[in-house]
């Protein structure tokens, strides 16, 4: 499905190649119809912004968005294992997942990186896609509500995939983590607290939780595809 492809790309770091995207992007969004045009209403002023505003700027304020708000992770284990053991077996579970479908992450993201999942359920059909990102639905909908109250229009992706997974905004999930107080990006000393409150240790765990069904991935199988 190409609406999950152009939605990975809007979510993914600001470059030239993604500015002159932009057009095709739009076309594609509009060619294929799946988010109506309310949604596509607002993804304009993202897609402007994307296509006309200064690359070094787009790339600063991208990186202040959500590398430096734990709270506006796009890696979606983070909001739920933090970078716990949990989050290293749930990472191992979705990278064979990948692998499994003939899905190779080429780039240096994360396997639970938001634009790489989107990426791979572009690969599949649109009732396994939706199921798959029903899954995640709560951190969805937790992103969407940050974002908008951010006042970014990044917050339309988020309401576009939300709306796509069916997720419901009043879920006991949902209201967990949206409990969570939001992150000052320009408080560098709170910041830093955050990160160092746990130690990174990926590794296999069996017993390791994963947002996204195990039912769902193993229902998946698709040609061979190659990640960003």
């Amino acid at each position: 499905m190409i609406v999950f492809k152009a939605l990975s790309a809007l979510l993914s770091y600001p470059s030239a190649d993604l500015q002159a995207a932009i057009p095709a992007i739009n076309a594609a969004l509009h060619d294929e119809g799946l988010l109506g045009p309310q949604r596509q209403a607002a993804l304009k002023p993202l897609l402007a912004r994307l296509a006309e505003g200064d690359l070094i700027d787009l790339q600063e304020d991208y990186v202040l968005l959500f590398d430096r708000s734990r709270t506006l992770s796009l890696n979606l284990f983070e909001h739920i294992h933090g970078e716990s053991r949990d989050r290293g077996g749930a990472m191992v579970d979705l990278l064979e997942t990948y692998r499994a479908a003939g899905f190779d992450l080429a780039g240096p993201e994360l396997p639970d990186h938001l634009p790489v999942l989107l990426e791979f359920l572009s690969t599949q059909d649109l009732a396994t896609a939706q199921e798959i990102l029903a899954d995640a639905g709560h951190i969805l909908v937790a992103l969407a509500e940050r974002l908008t109250r951010r006042g970014t229009p990044y917050a339309a992706v988020l309401e576009a995939l939300v709306a796509l997974s069916e997720a419901r905004p009043d879920s006991e999930e949902a209201r967990i983590l949206l409990a969570e107080e939001d992150d000052n990006p320009e408080d560098l000393a709170a910041l830093d607290a955050v990160w160092a409150e746990s130690q990174v240790t990926f590794g296999p765990d069996p017993n390791a939780g994963c947002p996204i069904s195990r039912d769902a991935l193993a229902r998946m199988a698709v040609p061979p595809a190659t990640a960003r």
